[in-house]
């Protein structure tokens, strides 16, 4: 066979992986919708979205997941706070500025702590964090805000670092170069040149670690205290949409209200999480042209 034969069925099998995993997103998403919708026969959007009790098992049951919203917005902010300072950095350091040596050991770092399961992070802040926080800060229980935005930090670092880092590399030698060229030093190097022209992938990496956070099941499930009650401080305990769906779908009648909010749940994180790697996509390509290096 020739090459060029080759590689007409390289790029057939691509095509053809390509369009089974289009496909099945596309069924994924349509079962969604089709289990999801039916609950706004009972239910306003308005009300669905904007209402503040959840009681799926009351007569008459209430469907209102702005608690549920709140919560999983919270712990995605806070954890963001944690997590995008510690990730940026620790990917600068890595790229950088640490010698190759120690680079070596913080990368391997960095990939275990993202290969760590969810659930032995929650199950540390269960057995570990959720004590200490309770003794601490003299707390009803120690399963709260802070307990799941610290976990889902931890998750969501490996990923806003490693995107980074690779963003950090794709800077041309060349920049840095005439950087150093015109008597700048390593610090303004990094701050005026490096991270202004990797900023695309910076942006695209603290998004995608976001989505993550927002995303995330277990740990939330295990930590976040369960309470679907919109939070009055850190320390309360809610309980964010991806927890519910995981808590409740196993004890919801086949085709019932209750079954079909939890459907609707997963729609609207769907278009949360979709609304994140939007943002991500539309930022990497707006600073991918216009970023720039200044002295």
């Amino acid at each position: 066979m020739t090459r060029r034969g080759k590689e007409k069925i390289i790029k057939s099998l691509f095509l053809l992986i390509s369009c089974v995993s289009i496909l099945t997103l596309g069924l994924i998403v349509i079962f969604l919708f089709r289990e999801g919708l039916p609950i706004f026969r009972e239910v306003s959007l308005s009300g669905f979205l904007l209402g503040k009790e959840w009681y799926p098992t009351y007569d008459p049951p209430e469907y209102g997941i702005w608690p549920l919203i709140v919560g999983s917005l919270v712990v995605t902010l806070f954890s963001s706070l944690i997590a995008v300072p510690l990730g940026v950095l620790s990917a600068i350091f890595i790229a950088e500025i640490a010698p190759a040596s120690l680079k070596e050991i913080l990368k391997s770092a960095i990939e275990l702590l993202a290969g760590l399961p969810s659930v032995v992070l929650g199950f540390f802040g269960m057995v570990i964090l959720a004590p200490w926080l309770q003794e601490t800060f003299d707390l009803p229980t120690g399963l709260n805000i802070v307990n799941a935005s610290l976990m889902l930090a931890i998750m969501a670092i490996p990923t806003i670092s490693s995107i980074s880092e690779d963003a950090l590399y794709a800077v041309p030698q060349e920049f840095k170069e005439a950087s150093y060229a015109l008597g700048a030093t390593r610090l303004e190097t990094i701050t005026r040149v490096i991270v202004p022209a990797a900023l695309s992938g910076i942006s695209a990496a603290v998004i995608l670690g976001m989505a993550r956070a927002m995303g995330e099941t277990m740990v939330v499930l295990m930590v976040a205290g369960g309470a679907a009650a919109v939070p009055e401080s850190l320390f309360d305990p809610v309980r964010p949409m991806p927890a519910s769906i995981a808590a409740e779908m196993g004890e919801a009648p086949f085709r019932s209200g209750h079954y079909h909010a939890l459907f609707a749940i997963g729609i609207v994180l769907f278009f949360m999480t979709l609304l994140f790697n939007m943002v991500a996509d539309y930022i990497s390509n707006r600073f991918k042209q216009t970023g720039s290096a200044t002295l």
